[in-house]
This record gives structure tokens, sequence and C-alpha cells, in this order.
């Protein structure tokens, strides 16, 4: 299992997304970005997505005076409990466990504190003419796994989701895998109970690889992304592939995609594939 505490990469130092360039978030040295760190300069800059305001899935603004989260529990529907253990509240507002961002507020997360994703990672084994394809440096077997362009940044990554309020993972994982990779809200509902019916088995044995925080571009110091990764391997290729894949909900592009170090993902997805390297034994 990877450690669940990660250095900021992609939440420092750029453009906030989604802005059009106009929130940059306070510069943060790598030296600066523990809590433990003084930082009397610091300055970050506010931002609270106005497309966020009055959608079912966000909380309201800490200000709203009858707006009363229970940190660090589950509160009603909603899951405020860290996967990185207890987080601080200072001055009313969740701190971000990993340290500072250079944005405050809560950016384009619904929720603050953390936000919960689950990232399917499905994946089969290269072949040609039934046979495994190797790669000529490492002579290791070559992994496919299934990505999803995301159609707000244009990035390639795996074809995860929010977990809705009261949701159980395992019921995110398949449903976030039918919608973005296999299109399924566009679907007939024959042709949906059919796609649901092939990768029942396929999603009834996966493994956990990842369970914590995510550097993603989106986070800020009071509301960050986290995920459970779970590893969902068709050895035989016969059940999800074999199926045709189709872009849908919130992807614009999807594809089977060899595994490898040098690959460029969303977020520090990057990073789960190579935890599934180490445990297939193959070509990283």
């Amino acid at each position: 299992m990877l450690a669940k505490i990660m250095f900021h990469y992609k939440c420092r130092n750029n453009i906030y997304p989604k802005t059009d360039g106009k929130i940059v978030r306070f510069h943060v040295p790598d030296d600066k970005v523990s809590w433990n760190s003084p930082y009397p300069m610091y300055n970050p800059t506010f931002f609270t997505s106005t497309c966020i305001f009055g959608q079912p899935w966000a909380d309201l603004d800490l200000n709203v005076s009858d707006f009363q989260p229970n940190w660090n529990s589950i509160d009603g529907y909603v899951n405020r409990i860290s996967l990185t253990g207890m987080y601080e509240i200072k001055n009313g507002y969740p701190l971000n466990p990993c340290g500072r961002t250079g944005v405050t507020g809560r950016g384009v997360l619904g929720r603050w504190g953390p936000n919960h994703a689950a990232d399917p990672i499905v994946t089969r084994w290269k072949k040609s003419k039934n046979e495994h394809v190797f790669n000529e440096n490492s002579n290791k077997p070559i992994l496919q796994f299934v990505a999803i362009q995301r159609k707000d940044s244009g990035e390639w990554a795996l074809p995860g989701g929010m977990v809705d309020s009261g949701e159980v993972i395992s019921t995110t994982l398949k449903r976030e895998f039918m919608e973005e990779a296999m299109d399924l809200l566009q679907k007939s509902k024959e042709d949906a109970v059919k796609i649901e019916k092939e990768i029942e088995e396929i999603f009834n044995e996966g493994i956990e690889v990842f369970c914590g925080y995510v550097d993603d571009p989106r986070n800020t110091d009071n509301a960050w992304m986290e995920t459970v990764a779970t590893l969902f391997h068709d050895e035989k290729g016969n059940h999800v592939g074999m199926l045709k894949l189709h872009a849908g909900d919130d992807a614009v592009g999807v594809k089977w995609v060899d595994l490898d170090r040098n690959l460029k993902l969303y977020a520090n997805h990057i990073s789960f594939l190579e935890e599934i390297a180490t445990r297939l034994k193959c070509h990283w």
C-alpha cells in the first residue's frame, strides 16, 4: 500500500484550474509547505467558485449561521472523515493535512475538508496473436490499463469520480467506470444490463492499492481530494478486456494505454500504477 501523505506538486505554485488564469496561487517554497514551518508573509489567494453555489452535492459557506459541520466524523450523509487521520480546524476552517497550497476557500470542490473519490484501475495484458507482448528493454510483459481523457483539463487519467453521499466505495468504482469508460448513461436499457453483467465478475475481485490524500490541482488549504484506488485485473482478457470502450459523462476520450513510467497523467495517478507494476511484475 502506498504512503497516505504525499508532497504537494500539482496543487502548488501554479494557476488554479477552471479560472482562465485569473486565480494564481500564492508562492509556497518546498520548505514552507508544512504548517509546522513558520511563514509569516504567507498571504494565500481566496477562491470559491460560484459554479458550486446551490449545488446539491456542495456544502454551504461556513459563514452561514445554520451550517455547522461535524468535522472528522460522518455528518449525516456526508463523510467528513479524512483517510489521513484527524485534521485540524483553525478559525472554524479545516486545514489541509498535507500543508499549504497558496489558495484558501473551496476552489471548485464541493466539500470543506476531504472530498472523497474512488478510482477503478482496470487492467489486462497486452497480447498479439493471443501471446503476451514483452518490452524489449525490460523483457517484462506489458500491462494495459483503461484511461480516460478529462473534459476539464484534457489530461489522461483513471476513470474515477466522486463518491455520492451515503454511497459505498464499491458502488462508486463500478458506476464511474461504466459512466466514463463505457458511456453507460447514453446506452439503451438492454445494452446497459449487458455491460453491467460483463463487468460484474471483474469488479467483485478488486484489490485496494491506494487509500489516502491526492495531490490534485483543485486542492486548497481548506478543501482537498482523497481517494481509494482499486485494481481490477482481467487476467485472461475475456471480460472487460473484450468490451468496446466509449467515452461518456466527464470524459472526451477513452483507450487502453500501455503502462510505462514516463506517462504523464492527471494528479498523482501515475503513483497508483507504479504500485500495480510492482504487484504484477510487469514492464515499468
